[in-house]
């Protein structure tokens, strides 16, 4: 097989199914015809520039490269950003001598969800078209199940690397903090934001992540003291002496998929059957992280698009704009104690990472849920349906590396898939355990089938909750109020049943972030990420 061969395909399969899929946003067709003969003809002169030479790559567009615009899936992400310019985890990749055949789909900003209104590809699930990729990285994951390149760039800054793996049966890893340069990268919450690969497999995964790491220096070990670059890990399927963390509680939640318990069971057993310890651990902190993320990522996302917000309301897609106007509605009390609570979970999950070499955990409840389930009547994000069955946010405030990788399939026959966490640098240890997985199970290698929609355990048919409108009650009342009033000094333009839906999510959302005020082991502690990690400039690249 040459790259041409191969890229060829790549290309045949995108212009066959593509249509179906809105994988892409824009293809580089010639451009990567190109780049694949010149492979060939550096690797029949000998020239090996590794093994992502002559591979097909996608890109997600909210990364530059040099070929294009980057449109952040957004009418308001200016054009000129970056243009003319790689990111740097693009140069690397073509350095190493990959194929870049297009940029991918993603969700507005990583925070959006689809509409089929805005001048958009509408990316789908090659196992089911009528359901959701998962986002951010929808088209970056789609692709690769369907076939049209062999690994993609992702970001994921509540999931979104890991959630649209797991919903199209593929492999994705979230690195640790710093580990992968942001730069070039659209910004969603700056302390949260990681760009990193899916691939088929956790060994592909691997090969990607040795081409697109920091240089030693930024990344540091939990001592505090050992730098630790990079290194591809001995990969066999002999597990003997790991102790493996298995996590159960929060994830198996009423309305989750039927299969699930039975398919982790039998991930588990995998482990064990290689010769692993598996140990029952529990979460440190599983609600106050998952509020912490959220808060952080409103804040950081508001502070970043306040001013367009504030002048071209109506261009945003209406989840992205909802979430991102929900950081008006929090204090900056509110964000400086979200930050000190990522440092008290940090050294609790230090401490757990002390006794288990990783953890093992559902990397959501549900396989793929159809778009009618995604949103509520006001096209915001349903936080109590599924998104709340998706168990990705919790390890984005903190520093450690996740992978997730498919370990079984839904009553439906969609994908489930597992998450592997290690300690922070400890991306070699879960690629490792992740590949021996790969190696007893076949699940990764399996190819979409498409399956006729039925109602199940996904959501698809609950009847959504009305917003609660402000003067139903007093306290209603008050809230709307105060909704009100931190809108208008943020110069926010929402109409009133956009109000009215931003009532509800923060009545919903307010009990949870006062009671991260109440944790008297965060009242002192230095509102850090981790003080550990040294993190590189986040730099996004200013206009001109």
């Amino acid at each position: 097989m040459t790259s041409v061969g191969l890229t060829e395909a790549a290309l045949a399969e995108a212009e066959r199914s593509d249509g179906s899929l809105g994988v892409y946003l824009t293809r580089f067709d010639e451009r990567a015809r190109a780049a694949a003969a010149r492979a060939d003809e550096e690797l029949a002169r000998g020239i090996d520039r590794g093994p992502l030479h002559g591979i097909p790559f996608g890109v997600k567009d909210t990364i530059a490269a040099a070929e294009g615009p980057t449109t952040a899936q957004s009418l308001v992400h200016d054009r000129r950003w970056w243009a003319g310019r790689d990111a740097p985890v693009v140069a690397r990749l073509r350095a190493a001598g990959a194929v870049l055949t297009g940029k991918t789909t993603a969700m507005e900003f990583g925070c959006g969800l689809p509409q089929e209104d805005k001048p958009f590809p509408f990316p789908r699930n090659p196992w089911r078209t009528e359901s959701w990729a998962g986002g951010s990285s929808s088209g970056s994951a789609s692709g690769i199940a369907a076939g049209m390149f062999a690994a993609a760039l992702g970001s994921d800054t509540g999931g979104s690397i890991r959630m649209p793996a797991a919903f199209c049966g593929v492999t994705g890893l979230m690195p640790t903090f710093g580990r992968v340069p942001a730069a070039g990268c659209v910004p969603l919450g700056h302390s949260l934001d990681r760009v990193g690969p899916l691939a088929r497999s956790a060994r592909d995964c691997s090969a990607v992540l040795n081409v697109i790491a920091a240089p030693p220096g930024g990344v540091r070990a939990a001592s505090g003291c050992l730098e630790v670059p990079f290194t591809e890990p001995p990969f066999g399927g002999d597990l003997a002496g790991m102790r493996v963390g298995v996590v159960r509680e929060h994830h198996f939640p009423e309305g989750g998929d039927p299969a699930l318990p039975g398919a982790f069971d039998e991930a588990v057993s995998v482990f064990t059957g290689l010769g692993a310890d598996a140990v029952e651990v529990r979460l440190p902190y599983w609600k106050e992280l998952i509020t912490t993320a959220f808060v952080t990522a409103a804040c950081e996302g508001l502070a970043h698009h306040r001013t367009d917000l504030s002048r071209r309301w109506d261009d945003y897609c209406v989840a992205s704009r909802g979430l991102l106007a929900t950081g008006a509605l929090m204090s900056g009390a509110d964000y400086v104690q979200a930050q000190r609570v990522r440092t008290v979970a940090q050294r609790a999950v230090d401490v757990l990472f002390a006794d288990v070499d990783v953890v093992v955990c559902p990397t959501a409840s549900i396989g793929a849920p159809p778009f009618g389930a995604l949103a509520d009547a006001a096209g915001h994000q349903d936080h109590a349906g599924v998104f709340g069955k998706i168990h990705t946010p919790y390890w984005n405030p903190l520093a450690n590396p996740v992978l997730a990788v498919p370990m079984g399939v839904t009553a439906a026959a969609l994908p489930l898939s597992l998450q592997i966490a290690g300690p922070v640098a400890g991306e070699a240890t879960i690629l490792r355990v992740g590949d021996a997985f790969q190696r007893y199970t076949d699940w990764h290698l399996r190819t979409p089938v498409p399956v006729t929609y039925a109602a199940d355990a996904t959501g698809a048919d609950r009847t959504s909750v009305a917003p609660i409108r402000p003067d139903e009650t007093t306290a209603h009342h008050d809230v709307g109020v105060r909704v009100r009033t931190l809108l208008s000094a943020a110069r926010l333009p929402a109409d009133e049943g956009q109000i009215a839906g931003l009532v509800s999510a923060y009545a919903a959302q307010r009990p949870a972030v006062d009671a991260l005020h109440e944790m008297p082991e965060a009242r002192c502690a230095a509102p850090v990420l981790h003080p550990d990690v040294l993190v590189p400039p986040h730099d996004h690249g200013e206009l001109g």
